[in-house]
């Protein structure tokens, strides 16, 4: 099953994530096979860029939002339309 999750970046205390593609029984570093977006939770304010037509595309497919992605996901959907 294809799952829509984040993935660990970047170095100790200074966290990154992508938002990517993968097969649910591998681990979250391995091999993806989309990046739909990423997010950064140490900017300011946070960074949440995720592309929602292949996000939408994925769950087409069958692909399935963690429930992290769902809330990151509504987070940029109500910035943007607000601002």
């Amino acid at each position: 099953m294809l799952k829509i999750r984040l993935r660990r970046m970047g170095s100790t205390h200074r966290p990154f994530y992508r938002v990517v593609v993968s097969d649910s029984r591998k681990t979250p570093t391995a091999s993806a096979i989309d990046e739909v977006g990423y997010y950064d939770p140490r900017s300011e304010p946070e960074t949440i860029k995720i592309d929602g037509e292949r996000v939408e595309h994925w769950v087409q497919k069958g692909a399935r939002m963690t429930p992290t992605v769902q809330k990151l996901l509504r987070r940029q959907e109500a910035t943007s339309s607000t601002a």
